[in-house]
C-alpha cells in the first residue's frame, strides 16, 4: 500500500471520521482513505443498549486510557474509556443524544469564530438526524443517524420528572428543542432496539463505494509535512510501516487524545516539549494538547423501600432472556438505557442558562452489579439492599483545564492525560450546589412512598464543606473530554474557524478536540455536527447544501 495516493486521508473512524468518510466519498471523483487503529465493530453485544456499562469497562474496543494521578482527587487515576473500533466512542457510549445549549454555539461565534452560531449549526444537526418520533423546526428526519425518544417502562423515570416539577422546575419534553432547561427524558441514538453508532449510521451505507478505502488496525505514526504542507500519513499496518499520500487534505479525527498526540508526533506542538522527547519541531504551536475540558460529576444514591428499581431485570437469568429477545426482535428491557431521565437546571437564579446536568437511574451501581448471579444463590437480601436510585450530578460549564502531553516519542506509547478535575474552585461549588438541589428534589412527595436512606454522600455529609471534602474520593468523569486542539485565534488555539491547523496547509482537525469551550450536555451529537461542518468547509458548500445518499 506504500505510495498509494488519495485525495483525502481521514485519520480516526470515530463519530466524526465515519461521517467525514461518508460525505467526502459521496462524490465518486474523490478518492478517500479512512484509517482506524481499532478493528471492526463485529461484537453483536455492543449493539444492545442495556449492556453498555458492562462492556465499556471490559476493555473490548477500548483504548482504556487512565489519567495521571489527579492532584485534586487524592491522587486517583481516572479511567478514560475511548473507543478503539469503527464508530469510535459512539460504539461504546451511552447513546444519549444532546446537542447542547444554543448559548454554547453563540458563545463560540462571539469568541471570533464565524459560522459557529446556533443559527448556523442547527441545519448541520438536522442534516445528519433521522428522528423517529419528532418532526419540527428543531429536528430532521432525512439523515442517517437514527434518534428516538426514551422507551424504558420503569415508572421511576416519570417519578423523577414529577419530583422535579414539584420542586418548581419546568417539564421539558425535548432537551434539543425550544428550551433545554427543566426535567424530562433524553433522546437516544437507538435504531430498532440496537445501538446506532456512527459506523452503523454513516460508514456502513458508504462501505461499498469503490472510491472509499477503510483500513483497520492501523496505528497512525505521523502526518507527513513537506514545505509547510500536509502531504500524507505514515501508519503501521501489521508488521509494515506504510506511507500514503494526500493530494488535497489530511483530516485528523482521532479524538481528544489521538488528534493532539498525532500532531505532536508529527512535530507540531510546543517546541520545548517536543525537544524533550526527541522530536524535531516542524511548527511551534504551544496550544496542542492544552485546554482539555471534561464534565466531572458525582452520584447521589438512595435506597428504596419498595421493589421499584431495575433490579429484577438485572438478574442474570432475566438478562439472558432479555439479550435473546433484543437480538432476535429488537424489543424489551435490554434495548433501553438505564439513565433515561435527567435535567438541566440553574444553580442560581442569576444565571441565564443551565449550569448543572443530571442523569437519573432507578438502580444503584452496587445493586446492578449484584445480579449477574443466579437469584437462588447466596442469602436473600432485603428490599433496601437490592433496590435504589442514582442521580449523576455535574456542572456543564466546567472551569478546570487539563492537558494531553507526550509520554515518549514512540507512537505506541499512550500519551499522558492530566484532566485536572476540580482544579477550579467554581467546579467544586457547582457540584456541591447540584447535590443540595437534587436532595431537595428527592425530598418531594413524588418519592415519599418509595425512597429510603441516602447512601451517598450520606447523612454524615450534610454541609457544603462536607460534600466538598467527600468529592475528593467520589468525583468521576461523565466521559465527555474535549478541547485539546482548540479552535480560535489566541495563542493557545490550534485550528482556525475553518478547522485548519494554524501554520500548516492542507491539514485540519475535525472532532471533539476542536471545541473551544465544552457544550452543555453529552458531546457525541456536537462531535457529529463538527464533522458535518468540516465536510462543508472541505467541499466548499453551504450548510444547507445537499448531501448525496
Amino acid at each position: 500500500m506504500t505510495g498509494s495516493e488519495y485525495d483525502y486521508i481521514v485519520v480516526g473512524a470515530g463519530s466524526a471520521g465515519c461521517l467525514l468518510a461518508n460525505r467526502l466519498s459521496a462524490d465518486p471523483a474523490n478518492r478517500v482513505l479512512l484509517i482506524e487503529a481499532g478493528g471492526r465493530d463485529s461484537n453483536t453485544l455492543f449493539r444492545l443498549p442495556m449492556l453498555m456499562g458492562r462492556l465499556m469497562h471490559s476493555g473490548i474496543y477500548n483504548w482504556g486510557f487512565q489519567t495521571e494521578p489527579e492532584p485534586h482527587l487524592n491522587g486517583r487515576r481516572v479511567f478514560w474509556p475511548r473507543g478503539k473500533v469503527l464508530g469510535g466512542s459512539s460504539t461504546i457510549n451511552g447513546m444519549i443524544y444532546v446537542r447542547g445549549n444554543p448559548a454554547d454555539y453563540d458563545g463560540w461565534e462571539q469568541m471570533g469564530l464565524p459560522g459557529w452560531s446556533f443559527e448556523k449549526v442547527l441545519p448541520l444537526f438536522k442534516r445528519s438526524e433521522a428522528h423517529v418520533d419528532r418532526e419540527d423546526s428543531f429536528h430532521g428526519r432525512a439523515g442517517e443517524l437514527t434518534v428516538r425518544r426514551a422507551r424504558g417502562t420503569n415508572a421511576m423515570f416519570e417519578t423523577y420528572v414529577e419530583a422535579g416539577q414539584q420542586a418548581g422546575y419546568p417539564f421539558t419534553d425535548d432537551f434539543n428543542g425550544a428550551s433545554q432547561e427543566g426535567f424530562g427524558r433524553y433522546d437516544f441514538t437507538i435504531r430498532r432496539g440496537r445501538r446506532c453508532s456512527a459506523a452503523t449510521a454513516f460508514l456502513a451505507p458508504a462501505a461499498n463505494r469503490p472510491n472509499l478505502t477503510v483500513v483497520t488496525r492501523a496505528l497512525a505514526h505521523r502526518v507527513s509535512i513537506e514545505d509547510g504542507r500536509a502531504t500524507g500519513v505514515e501508519f503501521r499496518s501489521g508488521r509494515d510501516v506504510v506511507t500514503v499520500r494526500a493530494t488535497r487534505e489530511v483530516v485528523l479525527s482521532a479524538g481528544v487524545v489521538g488528534s493532539p498526540h498525532l500532531l505532536m508526533l508529527s512535530g507540531i506542538g510546543d517546541a520545548e516539549h517536543l525537544h524533550e522527547h526527541g522530536i524535531s519541531t516542524i511548527h511551534h504551536l504551544p496550544g496542542v494538547g492544552r485546554n482539555v475540558q471534561d464534565h466531572v460529576d458525582c452520584c447521589l444514591v438512595h435506597e428504596c423501600r419498595q421493589p421499584v428499581s431495575l433490579r429484577e431485570n438485572l438478574r442474570i437469568d432475566r438478562i439472558t432472556l432479555g439479550v435473546l429477545r433484543a437480538a432476535m426482535f429488537g424489543t424489551g428491557f435490554v434495548t433501553t438505557f438505564p439513565y433515561e431521565s435527567g435535567s438541566f437546571i440553574r444553580s442560581s437564579a442569576d444565571l441565564e442558562v443551565p449550569d448543572i446536568q443530571t442523569h437519573f437511574m432507578p438502580a444503584t451501581e452496587a445493586t446492578a452489579n449484584l445480579h449477574w448471579s443466579l437469584p437462588a444463590l447466596g442469602r436473600r437480601r432485603s428490599v433496601a439492599e437490592e433496590h435504589g436510585t442514582t442521580i449523576r450530578i455535574g456542572p456543564v460549564v466546567p472551569k478546570s483545564r487539563g492537558q494531553i502531553t507526550l509520554r515518549s516519542g514512540d507512537p505506541a506509547d499512550s500519551p499522558c492525560i492530566q484532566a485536572n478535575y476540580l482544579d477550579d474552585r467554581r467546579d467544586v461549588d457547582a457540584v456541591v450546589a447540584g447535590v443540595q438541589l437534587m436532595r431537595d428534589v428527592m425530598a418531594k412527595p413524588a418519592f415519599a412512598r418509595t425512597l429510603g436512606r441516602e447512601l451517598e454522600p450520606g447523612s454524615q455529609n450534610r454541609t457544603d464543606a462536607q460534600i466538598a471534602n467527600w468529592l475528593v474520593d467520589a468525583a468521576m468523569t461523565t466521559l465527555h473530554p474535549v478541547g485539546s486542539c482548540k479552535m480560535g485565534t489566541d495563542t493557545d488555539a490550534v485550528v482556525d474557524a475553518q478547522l485548519r491547523v494554524h501554520g500548516i496547509e492542507a491539514l485540519r482537525v475535525a472532532d471533539a478536540s476542536v471545541m473551544p469551550v465544552i457544550t452543555r450536555g453529552n458531546t457525541n451529537a456536537p462531535t457529529i455536527m463538527i464533522a458535518e461542518r468540516a465536510s462543508d468547509l472541505i467541499l466548499d458548500r453551504s450548510a444547507a447544501g445537499s448531501v448525496a445518499p
